[in-house]
């Protein structure tokens, strides 16, 4: 840059001193500087291209040229916008707010002179019913009204951009919207990518891709306005001379429009407008790169049933409804060409929220059984301007190395940075030249360091078996051992599942109260107290039956020969007989009401059944998991050999994935040598000591 452009930063930001005049809060700003923000942007950039053009027409001004009409042809063929008044009147903002006392006029007639696709994306007078975008006619009727427009308007014409080439303008363009996330993010997750990571996440992409003048195009499925996916270009056209095309899609107006606007401005760039995972413009298309830092956080419930009729086939699995930045991935990884890489920003969640079996989970699974997945990063806090939390590239290769085949190295990149010297919002730190090259390094080089560790992919998996344990009383006997033996309709000899009673009476003592029952077919209810049987079943037996609590005080079972308890010290049903007592093993004592409806030969009633039953427990073990099914299948008996006591039978098991990044770099405190603990606490006491002969 000939003059460094960033000086016009605060000259910018000093365009809020009279929204502040005005009482609109700060949170607004952005809306109402992004229009005329995105206006000086343009006329900057018409009169540069107006100037080179006329030194293409060996001309000094558009009165010099004898076809004036095939320099506007010529003009408006660039396809970077137009605008009557700027390029066939040469009349800029500077030159209309020469005259208050026409700017209201002018300034209408200026905006109206942009061609259609520009007074669309500013916002010029448009009606209710259509796409505003930017909203500038809208925006400023209501500066008009508190008396304010023509200086607001003032103050962006005196900020001239015209000596700066596209690049420079970009530069100053992320800086300003870098500054409007900060004070305007109010929705969770929506993250600015500072310089410093967009300048990583580039060289990790030329660290993987080679010099090799094909054609590259580039793709930011959030790509809001266009810093990351705009940043990532410039930094490649810089090093490498291959071709590029860029790819953006964002749902935000206000984002959108600035990023079509830049397009514009650029040799190859498409943007489109809407929400990526519930459009689909580009899902036809292949991306050699895609890179991205999609919200996350933010709930999907508002198009939950677009995304579960979605036909594309996009979405392997589905994650919790609060938080969708997993969606966003798979979309990704959908459209990365066969050979892609891809760099997506995470937050922390997406390493391991989700249980095995969860969409989270299964997301992962899926990453990693394709082998998409080379390197995740951990990225020092403080780094987003608008969070402190950690953050996490994830690099998606579908072209690795034969020696990476099934292998994943983690970076522990959270101690590579600097501290700025001034905070910018929550961005604290930035990561120099020598933190990335650090990093890139160990990308590169794919080794174990004390910041990086290189594991099988299968590291991350694990088995979430199901078992079914029998449960036991004090001398190992379950109530599993007294269920009889029956023959099925085919003949085959099977176990009972329970014992059924035929009590005569239930007493238990709950809360100083006894509760007997000994109707155990109820056909009678009290009429004052309900209006039915089936009100007496809902409000009266049911609720009793279901406070009974074989475990938690004596209940006592008569039958007409014997009685039953639960022995809670030895974990057992007793049986009482005239003669004698008998611990039955570990089970459980099953008190259920239904209601029976009326059928032609009988009518309604409540039944009160009884029965004993083993005590089933399900239980979860997590296991390491082995790719081997034999190996596999041993290692979890052998886990069960080892750590299971009671009888047990295997119910099903899961393949969970998840990536610890703090029990794989965690550092434990390293505790201080006995003697220096006793020094210490000598030290305490004498100063105690002096304390107390002072006092």
């Amino acid at each position: 840059m000939s003059q460094n452009i960033l000086q016009y930063e605060p000259k910018v930001w000093s365009t809020a001193d009279l929204l502040i005049g005005a009482g609109i809060k700060q949170s607004d700003f952005p809306k109402y500087m992004m229009p005329y923000f995105a206006m000086i942007m343009l006329e900057s950039r018409l009169v540069r291209h107006y100037n080179e053009l006329l030194k293409d027409f060996g001309a000094d001004s558009i009165a010099d040229i004898e076809d004036v009409n095939d320099f506007l042809e010529e003009f408006k063929d660039y396809n970077i916008g137009y605008n009557e008044v700027v390029i066939k009147q040469h009349k800029t903002l500077a030159d209309i707010c020469k005259n208050d006392k026409t700017f209201d006029n002018d300034f209408d007639t200026y905006l109206k002179a942009f061609d259609p696709e520009t007074k669309e994306l500013l916002g010029v007078d448009r009606g209710n019913t259509e796409e505003k975008y930017l909203d500038i006619s809208g925006l400023s009727g209501q500066l008009r009204k508190k008396n304010i427009l023509f200086d607001t308007v003032k103050k962006w014409s005196e900020i001239d951009l015209t000596p700066f080439n596209n690049s420079d303008i970009t530069t100053l363009e992320e800086h300003i919207k870098r500054k409007w996330a900060d004070i305007s993010a109010e929705t969770a997750g929506e993250q600015y990518t500072p310089d410093d990571i967009i300048s990583l996440i580039t060289e990790i992409i030329l660290s993987k891709i080679e010099d090799n003048g094909e054609f590259l195009t580039i793709y930011d499925p959030t790509c809001g306005g266009g810093n990351l996916l705009f940043g990532v270009e410039d930094r490649i056209k810089e090093i490498y001379k291959r071709p590029t095309k860029t790819f953006g899609m964002d749902m935000s107006d206000s984002l959108y429009a600035l990023a079509k606007i830049e397009s514009r401005f650029r040799v190859d760039s498409e943007i489109l407008h809407g929400n990526t995972l519930t459009k689909i413009s580009f899902i036809e298309k292949q991306f050699d790169v895609i890179v991205a830092n999609p919200p996350y956080g933010v709930d999907w419930k508002g198009y939950r049933k677009d995304i579960e009729n979605d036909t594309t086939e996009r979405f392997h699995a589905l994650p919790s409804i609060s938080d969708g930045q997993f969606l966003f991935t798979q979309h990704i990884l959908s459209q990365l060409e066969a050979k892609g890489l891809s760099v997506v920003v995470h937050n922390g969640s997406t390493l391991f929220s989700g249980d095995a079996g969860s969409g989270e989970s299964n997301i992962r699974k899926y990453f990693f059984d394709n082998d998409w997945v080379e390197a995740i990063i951990q990225m020092p806090t403080d780094e987003f301007f608008n969070t402190g939390i950690y953050t996490y590239l994830w690099i998606f290769n579908k072209n690795k190395a034969e020696a990476r085949k099934d292998k994943v190295i983690l970076i522990n990149g959270s101690d590579f940075y600097e501290p700025l010297k001034k905070s910018k919002g929550k961005k604290r730190k930035e990561m120099v030249f020598e933190n990335r090259k650090t990093i890139v390094d160990a990308l590169t080089d794919f080794e174990d360091t004390d910041f990086a560790k290189v594991f099988d992919k299968w590291h991350f998996y694990y088995n979430k078996q199901a078992i079914m344990l029998t449960n036991v009383d004090e001398n190992g006997k379950t109530f599993e051992d007294q269920l009889p033996v029956k023959k099925n309709k085919q003949g085959e000899e099977v176990k009972a599942k329970s014992i059924k009673l035929s009590p005569t009476k239930i007493k238990q003592e709950l809360e100083g109260e006894t509760i007997e029952i000994t109707d155990f077919e109820i056909k009678t209810f009290d009429a004052e107290k309900y209006n039915s049987l089936m009100d007496y079943y809902t409000e009266g037996v049911k609720p009793l039956v279901n406070s009974l609590d074989y475990k938690e005080a004596d209940l006592i079972v008569t039958t007409e020969k014997t009685n039953y308890y639960f022995d809670t010290d030895k974990e057992t049903i007793i049986e009482v007989s005239k003669d004698s007592k008998t611990a039955l093993g570990c089970g459980k004592i099953v008190i259920k009401a239904s209601y029976k409806k009326a059928t032609k030969t009988k009518d309604a009633y409540i039944l009160i059944s009884t029965e004993l039953t083993p005590d089933y427990e399900k239980d979860y073990e997590v296991i390491p998991y082995l790719p081997s099914e034999e190996d596999n299948q041993k290692n979890i008996a052998s886990f069960m050999a080892k750590y299971i006591t009671k009888p047990f039978r295997y119910v099903d098991n899961t393949i969970g994935v998840e990536i610890n990044f703090n029990k794989v770099f965690y550092k434990p405190e390293q505790l201080k040598p006995l003697n220096e603990i006793k020094r210490n606490l000598n030290s305490l006491e004498d100063k105690l000591k002096e304390l107390e002969s002072i006092l």
